[in-house]
């Protein structure tokens, strides 16, 4: 009773709170009241006591104490009013408030230890992950210090964006309160009636109208949701990328003091671009994944690959063929979007436009080098990398565009070379096709599908792309039709997946973002996405790229293991094969054969420069002499001698050696130097240099010989100078000494006497052997040879009647001849007693000047007395001393020339010529060549393609 008193007071006090709580008239609401009393005032008020249900059934809803146990009270009712004060209801109020308080500090510290042993028993099942740090990276546990949570919460949507994503709860309590409206207004007979009565036609037609209106509402708001969290998501990503850009950027500056490695996808395309180099005979290189794109002429295969390399790359032309070589572009992660070629140290900035022309035309112009002469596409390959934030990482090939017929100003080959090319890089059973396909023409005129699926019948790497649909859903009268090339059901062809692409309205000024705004709004409205005729994960170039990355990644690591191994085994092979042919040589490819080569030829052309200065001159005097000789004897010296005194022989020759010096002999001396320097520098360049000498350069030395000789000109001014030298050497006639006279005398027996031998040699082949060589040798004579020897016999009759007989037969002379020679029986033409008695003549003279210049040698005094009272005169050996002085004076400056200026230049030409041949590999190739040559070649190839390999498949495993 005590119990049930203290109840009442409590009910009591807790009502004239609520009567007399600041600001509120009336009673407050049920779940404004505290705890305890609400459940007491549910249950003991008279005018609540018949509208609400039961007491324990509010305390369940509102308490957390309902697992506790409750007893059923049998309270008597109290009547309500004042409560006189001897009760003392405050004391009493006090204890069950004290009481209510115990009861709630004691369940707060039960919850409380109960989720702190669970949390403990959590805690125990999680492993010890603290020796496992070294596997986050360092940038991890500093990411504050580069990520802005500031800038991701402000990228955050609003309250108000995800209030409108929270259901409508206003609509919500209206169907709640129509649903009770139904239940509740009218009579039980009407709503029996509602319940049991069909209704009529219309109702049902509204009915069903209004369903039919509610699935489209509610597939419209499912396409705006998604499309409204995919424009989230994106902008999320354009954070990420900008916040990676930064940290990249902040990592290639050396912030973390750390070596950056290279990404897996320039390693790989590092391979790539060593196998190309290797040997095209050995088909391991095919094996190898790459993206291959592949498409008719103007499909938009170079749209699709620039939107996923994000940036316009490559050239383009309205119609005309602008893809003539495959181009290999290599899509890697980078803090700057960036470009450059493999062979080329150049960044093209693509952010800029000025880059993104210059690198167009770069690869213009690259193109049209690498297609010859006569052709119009080309099977070599420019490797390109792009690097840039957000790229998918990959290599992708583009290829010539499959054409149908040859148009004019095309090689007549160019269908079959643009077939064998794409088939060479399809029959790679690791290659994956992206295969491109142009919506907006009819599927009847597409080449490509045909040959993919020939290449892939199964389509087991294949991914076909749908260009250009925006066109076709404007043009093709039948959507279905477009649904059923997504689907594979109107090509042969079979495919991993199938995608629908725009690349823009055709404007090639569009830039990269214009174009892709372009393709979401097109989609975001396209019947196709709509009507469900394609999927939402089958479209957008961002959904392919991701696609084909995957494709890509897979098919490498189920491949590169498998083609390491295959290397392995042929570099055994390779080292095995060296072991036995070469054991003593080291494996020297063709660059290292060539940087030998060079050392050796320029040592060689050093050495040429140590040529002693006499040998040089001996060489240039014998060499100028041999030139010259025959002018001097021919042209000066007999016209002159023939003479009758000495002062007409001085006169003459003074005049033709002013002609000659003026007109041909700088030149010829100029000639000679030049032969004599191409001479020596042969000799060096090919002897034999003993037990070290390698034929291996032979080929390669004479074509550095002739190349350098071709380059090399003589300088022009050496003429000039030579020309006065020469003519003042030749002035001079005063001969020193006695020595200088016995030289002289000497040098014009020795020409004197070359000559003679000449001589004889023609008279002998003209009138045949003597009759000593007929006796012995078993010779005869021709008839003509017989009738020069009676015609040579009768002129020396002439010539021991009148020994000092002129050099010129008269007319009468030759008629006398004649009539002799026909007495005899012997017929003759008078051209042919001209050319004998030119030959019988110039030996009779050279004899006679050679008796001559034996009575000179002791004519120096009578020289020194001006040949005063003295019948002996020697001018001619005045003559020759003249010639051999400027002789030796031309060859000593033609000497100081060699050896000051033009070794120098031909030692500059070597090394210009050797630089050219290095940066032309074909050259190499054509010129270090052998068994010995190749093995070596392929051997360093396959190491290379082996060590990389391996460092790949290493970084593959890290990463995984």
């Amino acid at each position: 009773m005590w119990r049930l008193r203290q109840a009442a007071v409590a009910c009591e006090v807790c009502q004239s709170l609520v009567k007399y709580s600041s600001g509120t008239k009336g009673s407050l609401p049920l779940q404004k009241l505290h705890l305890v009393s609400r459940s007491i005032y549910h249950s003991h008020h008279p005018i609540l006591k018949l509208q609400r249900p039961h007491f324990r059934t509010s305390f369940q809803q509102f308490s957390s104490l309902t697992n506790l146990p409750l007893r059923k009270l049998k309270l008597s009712p109290i009547k309500y009013g004042y409560q006189p004060r001897r009760n003392f209801w405050p004391a009493r109020l006090a204890a069950r408030l004290l009481k209510l308080r115990y009861l709630i500090l004691g369940s707060a510290v039960g919850g409380g230890y109960t989720a702190k042993k669970t949390f403990d028993q959590w805690k125990d099942m999680i492993p010890d992950l603290s020796d496992y740090k070294w596997i986050v990276p360092d940038i991890v546990w500093e990411i504050d210090e580069y990520i802005d949570w500031e800038k991701i919460r402000k990228a955050l949507p609003d309250s108000e964006d995800l209030a409108k994503l929270a259901p409508d709860f206003d609509k919500i309590v209206e169907s709640l309160s129509l649903l009770k409206d139904f239940f509740t207004t009218g009579s039980p007979g009407e709503t029996a009636f509602r319940a049991t009565d069909p209704g009529s036609e219309s109702d049902k037609r509204y009915r069903k109208v209004s369903d039919k209106e509610k699935i489209d509402q509610l597939q419209e708001e499912l396409l705006h949701t998604q499309l409204k969290y995919q424009r989230i998501l994106e902008r999320l990503e354009k954070e990420n990328k900008e916040l990676r850009k930064l940290v990249l950027q902040k990592d290639d500056k050396g912030i973390h003091h750390r070596k950056l490695k290279k990404s897996l996808i320039d390693m790989y395309s590092e391979v790539l671009d060593v196998l190309s180099d290797y040997d095209a005979s050995y088909n391991t290189q095919d094996h190898l994944p790459r993206v291959v794109v592949v498409g008719d002429q103007s499909a938009g295969k170079t749209s699709v690959l620039e939107m996923i390399a994000q940036a316009r790359i490559f050239p383009r032309g309205s119609g005309e063929m602008m893809t003539r070589s495959p181009v290999k572009v290599t899509l890697s992660e980078g803090p700057h979007h960036v470009a450059l070629f493999k062979d080329s140290s150049r960044e093209f900035d693509l952010t800029k436009e000025e880059d993104l022309a210059a690198l167009r035309h770069e690869i213009e112009l690259r193109m049209r080098k690498n297609v010859k002469e006569g052709c119009t596409v080309s099977p070599e390959t420019i490797s390109l990398n792009v690097k840039g934030p957000g790229l998918q990482r990959m290599v992708l090939v583009d290829l010539p565009g499959v054409i149908n017929t040859v148009t004019s100003g095309m090689a007549p080959d160019t269908k079959e070379t643009i077939f064998s090319i794409s088939k060479a890089y399809m029959q790679n059973p690791n290659a994956i096709i992206l295969c491109i396909q142009d919506g907006s023409v009819d599927a009847e005129r597409s080449i490509v599908t045909d040959l993919v699926s020939q290449m892939d019948p199964h389509g087991r790497r294949t991914i076909f792309v749908l260009t250009k649909v925006d066109l076709a859903e404007k043009n093709v009268a039948s959507p279905s039709r477009i649904q059923q090339i997504i689907e594979g059901k109107l090509f042969p062809m079979k495919a991993l997946g199938y995608f629908a692409v725009v690349t823009g309205k055709g404007n090639s000024s569009e830039s990269i973002e214009a174009i892709r705004d372009y393709e979401e709004e097109f989609f975001q409205n396209s019947k196709l996405l709509k009507t469900s005729m394609l999927k939402a994960h089958q479209v957008t170039t961002r959904n392919l790229s991701l696609a084909v990355s995957d494709c890509f990644w897979k098919m490498v690591r189920e491949s590169v293991e498998q083609q390491a191994d295959s290397f392995k085994a042929t570099r055994f092979n390779l080292e095995t094969e060296w072991k036995n042919n070469y054991p003593r040589l080291r494996e020297l490819d063709r660059n290292e054969l060539f940087e030998k080569a060079k050392n050796e030829i320029l040592d060689e052309v050093i050495s040429l420069s140590q040529v002693t200065p006499k040998h040089w001159e001996e060489i240039l005097q014998q060499s100028l002499w041999e030139r010259v000789s025959t002018h001097v004897i021919e042209n000066i010296y007999l016209p002159a001698a023939q003479t009758m005194n000495s002062g007409t022989f001085n006169t003459t020759v003074d005049i033709k050696l002013k002609q000659w010096t003026d007109k041909q002999l700088p030149n010829k001396a100029v000639e000679v130097a030049w032969e004599t320097l191409q001479e020596e520098f042969s000799r060096f360049m090919t002897e034999p240099k003993g037990k070290e000498h390698d034929d291996i350069f032979d080929k390669l030395k004479e074509a550095v010989k002739e190349e350098t000789i071709k380059r090399h000109k003589w300088n022009d001014f050496a003429e000039d100078s030579l020309r006065v030298i020469q003519h003042n050497a030749l002035e001079d006639r005063s001969i020193s000494d006695k020595q200088q006279w016995d030289a002289a005398i000497y040098f014009m027996e020795e020409a004197l006497q070359a000559r003679l031998k000449d001589t004889e040699n023609a008279i002998e082949n003209m009138v045949g052997p003597d009759w000593k060589k007929r006796w012995l040798y078993w010779k005869n004579r021709t008839q003509e040879q017989c009738v020069h020897n009676e015609t040579k016999n009768e002129l020396e009759k002439m010539l021991k009647c009148n020994e000092e007989h002129p050099a010129y037969l008269a007319s009468d002379e030759i008629t006398t001849v004649r009539k002799n020679l026909e007495s005899r029986g012997v017929e003759v033409d008078p051209s042919l007693i001209k050319d004998t008695w030119h030959q019988v003549y110039r030996r009779h003279f050279l004899k006679t000047a050679l008796n001559h210049c034996n009575l000179c040698r002791r004519g120096f005094y009578y020289y020194q007395r001006h040949f005063v009272d003295s019948e002996l005169e020697c001018n001619d050996v005045v003559l020759f001393w003249r010639i051999q002085r400027m002789l030796a004076i031309t060859a000593n400056t033609l000497r100081q020339q060699l050896t000051n200026t033009e070794v120098r230049r031909l030692e500059k030409n070597v090394k210009e010529v050797l630089e050219d041949f290095a940066e032309d590999s074909e050259k190499k190739v054509k010129l270090l060549t052998g068994k010995r040559v190749q093995l070596a070649e392929d051997l360093k190839k396959v190491r290379e393609i082996q060590e990389k390999l391996d460092a790949f498949i290493e970084a593959l495993h890290q990463e995984k």
